[in-house]
């Protein structure tokens, strides 16, 4: 028997270095594309049918699985992971050592619509952005929604689970956790270090205080 303090901490130790034992993969797949103008950075991996746009910059030790799309002006940090099928808009930053697991969505149109004297919807358009700050990481399928104007932000060390949805101009405080089908209004401020069970909604512009 081996004693430590804390069971579960330990527990997730071993299984990160039985991780690092079954090693990752380098290099860059055919077919792909990589604009001219994007800086890419040192021991990446880019799988097959991966598109990296214009003026793009990432960081070293990235990892960007296959059918992955990175837009235009997009800022990657260091030794981040993108999972098969993330899209990530134009103007996106992440810092580093994100994960973003399958399907994640990341900078797709604020829900803004104005709604007209014969009784249709006006689109207005989303002209801001995404910021994913350092060690953030976010579940399959889940959607974070560029900001109407300025930023929609994910602060520092914040866990994202499956399904959730994140709207336009929202600030999510660092070490938030959210679990899976949570679903965040428009322009609402998470402090830091709060917990958010499955299936939890909050309405638009809305002030969660820290834990």
């Amino acid at each position: 028997m081996i004693r430590v303090p804390d069971a579960y901490k330990a527990f997730a130790s071993l299984l990160e270095l039985y991780q690092q034992a079954k090693g990752s993969k380098t290099g860059i797949e055919n077919p792909s594309f990589i604009d001219p103008t994007a800086t890419i950075g040192t021991d990446i991996y880019v799988g097959a049918f991966a598109y990296i746009g214009k003026n793009v910059k990432i960081g070293n030790h990235v990892k960007i699985y296959p059918q992955a799309y990175i837009g235009d002006n997009s800022k990657i940090g260091d030794d981040c992971t993108f999972f098969p099928g993330v899209k990530i808009y134009e103007n996106t930053v992440i810092g580093d050592a994100c994960t973003l697991h399958a399907g994640t969505v990341i900078g797709s149109d604020g829900f803004g619509f104005a709604p007209t004297e014969d009784g249709t919807y006006k689109k207005i358009p989303q002209v801001g952005n995404v910021i994913l700050e350092d060690r953030v990481e976010i579940g399959a399928n889940s959607t974070i929604d560029c900001a109407t104007m300025g930023s929609t932000i994910i602060r520092k060390g914040t866990k994202i689970d499956n399904l959730v949805q994140i709207a336009h101009n929202v600030e999510i405080g660092e070490n938030t956790v959210m679990a899976a089908l949570t679903g965040i209004a428009g322009s609402t401020k998470v402090g830091k270090n709060c917990r958010f069970g499955g299936h939890v909604g909050v309405a638009g512009h809305m002030l969660t205080l820290e834990q």
